[in-house]
């Protein structure tokens, strides 16, 4: 089967709490055994650990940066950032000031977003740091394959806190395996447990744990490619072809091929494709909100189309009627109806501009209620962003249930009609919340996540206006 559009990376992700236990050995020899087996197959390397064995083992002299993972982890694209090294591998420098990112690198899925949208294809092989922090998490939940490296007990002990992340998450473990790493052959046990292999993979299966039957021995010979006077970091396919770790990193790189071409949607691509779906239903919620708003003011009864600026969106508290109004005739109609300021007295056109400034900075609620002589009152609210009262009154609405206009209310009588209309011919039990919009792109308010930040106060206004 043909791997999804060839445009999205299979990830690797090397992780363990325990330091010590040959993670970053792990990682950047793979990826160039990875290379080394199949040619023509793009590896990239990158690394959330600070100790930068990445850039040592595969950088070029001379190249140019354009970026290091921090860059990327801040929305710039993999593709722009990545750069040719070592071995035909591919690498993008490390930083060490992820910390600073913790805060805002928010959602467990973060990583896996900018891996769907990175442009990069093949295997991604990702090196984390000895902890769980949340660059570290995204790494596990972004992986189509987590190997984590144990050498002895401890290790095979922190284990437990990545399955119970997977477990939180509801996330289904069978990308996680162990692979015993550092096994010093050499050490030999009296019972049906022989060896550390042995033993590290029977406590592993009796937790539950998936365990590689490959395993990385202790070599002599590969500790000294990290530590040597020339402060170089060799790969062990080119200067350790005479130890069983050669061996042993081949089968796992063939181990890991076999994963990758029987993985044809990789999950860089299964969260694209969600993606895509949550933008069409999104797409198609904006349109079914566009659907039943009337193309004209209700107040004026104008046309929204028109050169007029429309710059306040209302809807009522149970969705039913939403629609947007001239900035114009809702300032004059706040100006009027609720400040008492009809169009000729001598202090409008200078409280004209007060107003609207102030009605652009608030959210308008209007509660209209019948009294006990069968007329209405309307409760009237300016509220900010946040759903805190800032100002508060109460209105009479006399000669409303008649429909006798007086002059003064007229455009708030209409506002409310329109809106707020019964089948019986009086009010529906709601209530109205008007707010300021971008009056370029007006349409903006219907979109996500605007709108749900919307809903999100008008959950708040509910709550509010029951107390």
């Amino acid at each position: 089967m043909m791997r999804a559009m060839h445009t999205f990376p299979f990830i690797l992700t090397i992780s363990s709490e325990k330091g010590g236990v040959g993670k970053t050995t792990l990682a950047t020899n793979l990826a160039i055994y990875l290379k080394a087996m199949q040619p023509e197959l793009m590896v990239t390397i990158l690394s959330f650990d600070n100790h930068f064995t990445v850039d040592k083992m595969f950088e070029l002299k001379g190249q140019q940066q354009h970026g290091t993972v921090q860059e990327l982890l801040n929305g710039v694209p993999a593709t722009e950032l990545v750069l040719q090294g070592q071995y035909g591998v591919q690498y993008i420098p490390s930083s060490n000031h992820l910390t600073e990112l913790y805060q805002e690198f928010k959602g467990p899925m973060a990583l896996c977003r900018m891996m769907a949208e990175s442009g990069l294809s093949g295997i991604v092989v990702i090196d984390t740091r000895p902890d769980l922090n949340i660059l570290t998490q995204n790494a596990l939940y972004a992986a189509d394959r987590v190997l984590i490296p144990v050498k002895d007990m401890p290790s095979l002990e922190n284990c437990k806190h990545i399955f119970a992340l997977f477990d939180q998450r509801g996330i289904d473990k069978k990308s996680l395996s162990l692979i015993p790493c550092l096994i010093d052959n050499r050490i030999k046990y009296d019972g049906i447990f022989k060896d550390q292999r042995t033993l590290l993979k029977a406590f592993a299966i009796n937790r539950g744990y998936r365990c590689l039957e490959t395993y990385i021995s202790k070599s002599p010979k590969v500790e000294s490619l990290n530590t040597n006077p020339d402060g170089k970091i060799y790969p062990i396919l080119g200067h350790a072809r005479d130890t069983e770790v050669h061996g042993q990193f081949s089968e796992l790189a063939q181990d890991i091929l076999t994963s990758y071409h029987a993985t044809p949607e990789p999950r860089a691509y299964l969260y694209h494709r969600w993606l895509k779906e949550q933008e069409s239903q999104k797409k198609e919620a904006f349109l079914a909100r566009l659907e039943g708003i009337p193309a004209h003011c209700v107040i004026c009864g104008a046309s929204l189309d028109g050169p007029t600026a429309k710059g306040f969106f209302y809807e009522s508290g149970d969705r039913t009627s939403r629609g947007f109004l001239h900035s114009d005739c809702f300032v004059t109609l706040l100006c009027n109806t609720l400040y008492h300021l009809p169009v000729n007295s001598e202090v409008h056109a200078l409280s004209l501009q007060m107003i609207r400034e102030s009605a652009r900075k608030s959210v308008a609620v209007f509660l209209p209620s019948a009294d006990d002589d069968g007329g209405y009152r309307l409760r009237f609210m300016q509220l900010d962003q946040h759903g805190s009262a800032l100002l508060e009154r109460t209105v009479s609405l006399t000669g409303f249930s008649e429909g006798l206009f007086d002059g003064v209310r007229d455009q708030l009588y209409l506002l409310l009609n329109e809106s707020l209309a019964g089948y019986d011919g009086g009010l529906r039990n709601s209530w109205l919340a008007v707010h300021p919009v971008d009056e370029e792109h007006p349409q903006q308010v219907l979109q996500e996540p605007r709108y749900r930040q919307l809903q999100e106060l008008h959950r708040r206004i509910g709550t509010l206006l029951d107390a």
